[in-house]
């Protein structure tokens, strides 16, 4: 069973990203890997970005049904079991997922974990072996960013900057609670450590791990931080003081 998810894995996920950067470094005008790394992370999150707008569109149509969830709490604060029901009468009533909006962070996980597989394992011949037949086999592939920087090394700053750049995400999804209720009892204590928490654990694991994983993780809190403007924008929702 180990062996057969781990070739699913193998072929859904790791070639198919093995190929798309070797494919990107070969193609590219100057050749550089870092530059192959953000086009493949931009590749993929418009991929994704239906998913993530439908992600948004739920977490801002859940921000927006808060009142009427403190009421049923309060109602309800004694029952744990005619709480739950009724909250999923509102959500059916209102045709909302309350779970759509974590589905685009829980499919990171994979993404991370083949693209961490590709630079473990290096773009050696025998790891080259699982290039498509139509993609051409470099002889050498040079891992730095503009010839300043090792991706297949640890970088302090490159973890900094992924950490800095996913706190900025963060306080932009918060924006989108309404002041009434993310400043008050529960939802306030909740968000408050998470805004310093996942920013101080991508920069943890950002700094244990190739620098590319950290290029990757900039690139998409970046595009993450475009794509919520843009669909801000497109929706005509202004930020709200967290």
């Amino acid at each position: 069973m180990g062996d057969l998810i781990g070739n699913i894995f193998h072929a859904i996920l790791y070639q198919p990203f093995l190929n798309a950067l070797v494919a990107l470094y070969e193609f590219i005008p100057g050749k550089d890997f870092g530059v192959a790394v953000i086009l493949l992370t931009i590749i993929l999150r418009f991929v994704l970005y239906p998913l993530s707008a439908r992600a948004f569109r739920a977490q801002k149509a859940l921000a927006e049904l808060q009142p009427k969830v403190q009421e049923i709490q309060e109602k309800f604060k004694n029952s744990k079991g005619e709480l739950s029901k009724k909250l999923m009468e509102l959500y059916q009533k209102e045709r909302i997922n309350p779970f759509a909006s974590f589905l685009p962070l829980l499919i990171q996980f994979p993404i991370l974990i083949a693209l961490f597989q590709v630079f473990r394992n290096g773009f050696h011949p025998d790891q080259l072996s699982a290039l498509y037949s139509f993609i051409p086999r470099p002889e050498y592939i040079d891992s730095s960013f503009f010839g300043l920087l090792d991706l297949n090394e640890k970088s302090i700053l490159v973890a900094v900057l992924a950490a800095a750049f996913q706190y900025v995400q963060g306080k932009q999804s918060m924006s989108l609670t309404p002041k009434s209720s993310s400043q008050t009892g529960m939802a306030r204590a909740i968000q408050g450590p998470i805004l310093y928490m996942i920013p101080l654990m991508t920069g943890f694991f950002a700094a244990q791990l190739p620098s590319a994983l950290g290029l990757y993780w900039i690139t998409t809190s970046l595009f993450s931080i475009w794509q919520q403007w843009n669909l801000q924008r497109t929706h005509n929702t202004k930020p709200k003081a967290p």
